[in-house]
């Protein structure tokens, strides 16, 4: 009996690991190519016993400094359950195609339910000018005026 009862939990294999891989494209691809991009990932995946659980378009955004001689790229995320040797393909094919200029595949204890913070940006509320923050310029002060808790400023000090 003894026996028996610890091989109950053996029959299951393990979980699969899960990634999030984001590339970056180039700039001068249309979306249906880049679309044709993220397809030809997932079935990496999915030819090597993966699955892509979830893949979003961040669409084409401005990079912080150029990359191969590109200013913009656009932005695809795959959340991916696969093995490591699943990532090592995608990763390997990933770095032979001249259309990606970038990627990174990082594992994750889970995948993020809902949209990513990526897309939940575009979300907020536009930020509003300086002025109305106040701040520098923001004219919150009134600069010839008296203050409360100070004596005027030419007044004469008395010894």
């Amino acid at each position: 009996m003894h026996g028996a009862a610890s091989a109950i939990g053996q029959n299951k294999e393990p979980p699969m690991p899960l990634y999030e891989h984001v590339f970056l494209a180039r700039q001068d691809l249309s979306q249906a190519q880049v679309d044709a991009l993220a397809e030809a990932a997932t079935k990496i995946v999915e030819d090597n016993k993966g699955k892509v659980v979830k893949t979003e378009t961040w669409g084409l955004r401005t990079l912080t400094y150029k990359i191969q001689k590109n200013r913009k790229a656009h932005f695809v995320m795959l959340d991916i359950d696969a093995s490591g040797d699943t990532i090592a393909e995608l990763e390997r094919q990933t770095r032979m195609n001249e259309d990606v200029i970038r990627y990174m595949t990082i594992r994750v204890d889970e995948h993020e339910k809902g949209p990513s913070v990526m897309m939940r940006k575009s979300d907020r509320p536009e930020r509003g000018e300086r002025s109305d923050r106040g701040g520098f310029g923001g004219g919150d002060r009134d600069r010839g005026a008296p203050r409360g808790d100070r004596a005027p400023r030419n007044a004469e000090v008395e010894a």
